[in-house]
């Protein structure tokens, strides 16, 4: 199995940047592609978001193209999203996912271990 927990969010002014981590626990963290959600409330859960299981292919939804970064360190046991150029809609709760699929996942069913989230607020 893998644990995740996110960390990094917080209150920031729009146009400012965040780089949330996902601190992962178990040996096949290397072996999983990891996605990055967001949901506000009310709001369905999205991806913003994916990465393989080695890092060389990356997949962004039209929310994050452009704007965010992501990354993972497997070392580490960690994935990283870079969020520069913040804006009020960005708010909602960020969570990290991990699939054993063998590519990226799209769909939140797609994804098995999931951490509790990270709230991340950007001001007007």
């Amino acid at each position: 199995q893998v644990q995740l927990v996110e960390s990094g969010g917080g209150l920031v002014q729009a146009g400012g940047s965040l780089r949330l981590s996902c601190a992962a626990s178990g040996r096949t963290f290397s072996s999983t592609a990891v996605g990055w959600f967001r949901q506000a409330p009310g709001k369905e859960r999205e991806l913003v978001a994916a990465i393989s299981w080695g890092g060389g292919t990356t997949y962004y939804t039209d929310s994050g193209k452009g704007r965010f970064t992501v990354s993972r360190d497997n070392a580490k046991n960690t994935a990283y999203l870079q969020m520069n150029s913040l804006k009020p809609e960005d708010t909602a709760v960020y969570y990290c996912a991990a699939t054993q699929r063998n590519r990226l996942g799209y769909r939140t069913t797609e994804y098995d271990y999931w951490g509790p989230g990270t709230q991340v607020t950007v001001s007007s």
